[in-house]
């Protein structure tokens, strides 16, 4: 499995969860309380970066931090009341997670059949 896969995923779903984000920009609030909202907004987004940048050289540590990602949307966002926010919100987060987890132990199978 190429190493892409999972980053790519990962990059465009984290574009999705931010695009969420620019709704802080509606409203009648001061340009100065929209841009603090916009951030608070991003936070999601600001974790799955951190996340991303684990599984880039650690894809089994950034696997296991995915899935638990997609644990907390679930049970912070409500998710599994409704079946389409589910499937946008908790399910590309678990496949990525599993995506980096298997990238992660074919990597460690590989080095261990070198050294073996």
């Amino acid at each position: 499995m190429s190493r892409w896969i999972p980053r790519v995923a990962a990059i465009l779903f984290i574009l999705f969860v931010s695009a969420f984000a620019l709704d802080a920009f509606s409203g009648a609030a001061s340009f100065s309380a929209k841009l603090l909202g916009f951030l608070i907004h991003l936070i999601p987004s600001f974790v799955l970066l951190a996340f991303l940048a684990l599984a880039w050289n650690r894809p089994a540590y950034g696997g296991l931090a995915f899935l638990l990602a997609s644990i907390a949307f679930t049970l912070h966002f409500d998710t599994y009341k409704q079946p389409a926010s589910f499937l946008a919100i908790s399910v590309p987060p678990f496949l990525i997670g599993v995506l980096f987890l298997t990238l992660g132990v074919g990597r460690h199978r590989r080095s261990a059949a070198q050294k073996g």
